[in-house]
């Protein structure tokens, strides 16, 4: 992680519920403002207003320099969406394109359903402002009899560069690894996608009701963890799960040192690491292994982790992760011998 990165999310992302929850990973007290991006219970909804959507994007004819005069050209039926504050260009799109302010769709929403029971844990801007994100989160973790502790939460999100439709989306934050997990684990997490269409503000009715389906999350994910926990693994077949989810390709090479950097990591967390080690022999250690893995330790390029990780929560990568795990695994299982 690059300092400007780390100079970014500490200034353009709210933490909440650190009593709950402590400190988030790229936390810098050096690199905080005299207004920390910290806050020990509920993130207020005027202060993500004020302090991450406190511009406009602003719509702006396209130019290309002509290749015959050498003056600017305006393309036909392009507009770009700029930052009013920065004037960075975060998107170019056609006529068809219906911007989502990221207050309407992302606060205005969210405000109308909160009550005593849910609040904003979360909320960010990531390249340079073209993504933002609001969590809504009940203020207690939820910790099941196995011992996994964890915090539901719907990530409310939308994009100003095309690469994402407002999605609002189901998950868990599991507390001891700082991992989103899917909701569902084993099925695919409930969500809403609306599109940037001239259709769009016809489905804010159906935005609203999804914001509802947080209460509905912690039973649904208790009860897998309970069923994982009690799914025995043995050391077999752990080791054929290792070996079908990071097959060591037989020559040489940057692939086959990645693979061998992949397998030592997951056998080392299953061992030895806290955030997994205790539900060691079970299925929902190796969920937590590879989770864990990926969230904090496989090599990242294109993009910052926290990037990565918090697009993987709303896009779905979290569920086809936990899914895809959990395949594999009950195919070692079908087929080895304990």
């Amino acid at each position: 992680m690059s300092k400007e990165s780390l100079e970014w999310l500490n200034a353009n992302t709210l933490i909440g519920f650190t009593d709950k929850r402590g400190s988030a990973w790229h936390y810098r007290a050096n690199l905080q403002s005299a207004e920390p991006n910290h806050y020990p219970g509920a993130i207020p909804v005027e202060d993500v207003k004020r302090r991450l959507f406190g511009w406009r994007a602003v719509a702006s004819p396209v130019y290309v320099e002509g290749p015959v005069t050498g003056g600017l050209v305006r393309v036909p039926e392009r507009r770009a969406f700029v930052r009013s504050d920065t004037g960075h260009v975060m998107g170019i799109f056609g006529e068809g394109y219906r911007a989502h302010a990221y207050e309407q769709w992302l606060i205005d929403t969210v405000a109308q359903v909160l009550d005593a029971d849910l609040a904003i844990g979360s909320a960010g801007l990531l390249r340079q402002g073209a993504v933002a994100w609001v969590s809504v989160e009940v203020p207690e973790n939820v910790r099941t009899p196995e011992g996994v502790e964890f915090r539901p939460h719907l990530f409310a999100a939308t994009s100003f560069d095309g690469s994402l439709a407002t999605t609002f989306k189901r998950a868990v934050t599991n507390i001891v690894c700082d991992n989103s997990m899917s909701a569902g684990l084993a099925e695919s997490g409930q969500q809403l996608k609306i599109r940037h269409s001239r259709h769009s503000p016809l489905r804010l009715g159906e935005a609203r009701q999804a914001l509802h389906i947080v209460y509905e999350i912690a039973d649904a994910f208790a009860a897998q963890v309970k069923r994982l926990c009690e799914t025995s693994v043995s050391e077999r077949q752990w080791a054929d799960f290792i070996d079908a989810h990071a097959p060591l390709p037989d020559e040489p090479g940057r692939s086959r040192t990645l693979a061998e950097h992949k397998r030592e990591s997951l056998d080392r967390l299953w061992r030895n690491d806290m955030r997994v080690a205790p539900w060691q022999h079970t299925a929902y250690g190796v969920l937590q292994a590879v989770s864990t893995f990926t969230h904090h330790e496989q090599t990242v390029r294109g993009a910052a982790r926290a990037e990565r990780n918090m697009l993987r929560a709303v896009t779905g990568g979290v569920d086809d992760l936990d899914a895809g795990t959990l395949h594999t695994l009950e195919h070692v299982m079908a087929h080895a011998v304990r």
